[in-house]
């Protein structure tokens, strides 16, 4: 009888700090990219996005809607 698959192979520790850090760098570059096009309300919520990461902290008081 064959053995089930998992259903999600865990991924190691070190290949989820790279993706997390791929996130943020696009994050980061979205949210450049939106302040120099002058898209303000763009660029604050690709910071808020980049900031609720896990293992990011959301700043006191930031209003999230």
């Amino acid at each position: 009888m064959p053995t089930p698959m998992p259903s999600k192979t865990p991924k190691p520790a070190d290949a989820e700090a790279t993706d997390r850090t791929a996130l943020l760098l696009i994050l980061e570059y979205v949210e450049a990219e939106c302040r120099r096009l002058g898209a303000d309300a763009a660029a604050r919520h690709a910071a808020l996005a980049a900031a609720m990461m896990p293992g990011s902290h959301v700043p006191a008081g930031t209003r999230l809607h």
